[in-house]
Formats: structure tokens, sequence, C-alpha cells
């Protein structure tokens, strides 16, 4: 194991999802999204991932979509440095193709609190797709403030803070395979 790597598991307080059970929830989710949109017979999907944190699952999930896709990506940020939203949304980086009369996967790697996604579900929907819907890798739903439900989520947490498959802590932690939870002192 590489020092810096050995650095980022010393900081890990214990495996919240392993790989194996990420991997088999990921095909499961494929596996439903897949049927519910050929239950619509939908011509295209396209796939909007929220960059950074969804890059990793959304690989995942999409080579294993049983349909044709797009893909595209936005960047919104709510967090500054740190733990804690800012309550400020601001989307760093717009989609780049129109989805006016197309159907819409947002992927996302976690519902927190719910303000993020309720800010881009407005902005989405106002230009016209045939539907939105949120697929979310987690789901911390003891922290929403707001109405949020997404329609396809791989796994429900509890209110710790989380790192890797995609979740970070200030740019770090993305790389490591699994889901874990952060020790605190590694934050504080």
């Amino acid at each position: 194991m590489n020092p810096w790597n050995k650095h980022l598991e010393e900081n890990i307080e214990e495996i919240l999802i392993d790989q194996q059970m990420l991997a088999q929830r990921v095909t499961e989710m494929a596996r439903q999204i897949s049927a519910d949109y050929q239950a619509i017979d939908t011509e295209e999907l396209v796939i909007i991932g929220i960059l950074r944190g969804a890059v990793i699952f959304m690989s995942d999930l999409i080579r294993q979509l049983d349909l044709p896709v797009t893909i595209d990506f936005m960047a919104i940020s709510s967090y500054t440095k740190g733990t804690r939203t800012s309550g400020t949304i601001r989307i760093l980086k717009d989609i780049s193709e129109s989805i006016t009369d197309k159907h819409v996967l947002i992927i996302e790697d976690i519902v927190d609190t719910g303000l993020t996604l309720q800010c881009l579900l407005d902005v989405l929907s106002a230009r016209r797709p045939k539907s939105v819907k949120i697929c979310s890798l987690l789901d911390k739903p003891m922290r929403r403030m707001v109405e949020m439900k997404a329609d396809y989520v791989g796994f429900e947490i509890p209110n710790k803070f989380v790192i890797g498959y995609g979740l970070d802590y200030e740019g770090h932690y993305r790389q490591v395979p699994y889901v874990g939870v952060l020790k605190p002192d590694a934050y504080q």
C-alpha cells in the first residue's frame, strides 16, 4: 500500500458500506432503472451526474443500464470548506445540451439537507423536460431541511460524516473503494 492510501485508511473510523455491498446494490439499481424506463418506452435517457461526488457511482451504474443514454454533468456547490452546508447554492458548471422534452435522471452521491437538490430540480424543471428523477447512492433523511425524496436510493445511512466511493472531505478520500465514516479528529 502506498503511504498516502495508508494515511487515508488511518483516518477512517469504520467501513459503513463495503465494496461488495456497493457492487451488488448498484447492479440492483441499474436493473430497476432499466426496467422503469423500458416500461415507458423512452427513446433516450439523459443522465446528469452531479460533480464531483457522483462520478464513481455514475460510472459504475451507467455501464450496467440496459438503455440508450447520453450523459452530461453539472457542478453545484452549497459547501465552502468543511463539513457543513453554507446555505448558499451556486451552479459552478451547467449542462451542455438541451433537456427539453427528454427524460432526465440526476445522479447524486448523497441526499443530505435536500436544499441543493431542490434548487437543482427547480432549475432543470424550468427547462421543460418530459420527466426528472433522482438517483442517489446515499440518503441521510434525518438531516433533511426540505421535503425531498430520491426516486432511487442505494443506501439509507445514519447521520455520520462519510467519505469514499466518490465522497470527499476537502477533496480527499474520493478514491477509497468503499463508504467509510471519517474519524471526527480528521475534520475537526
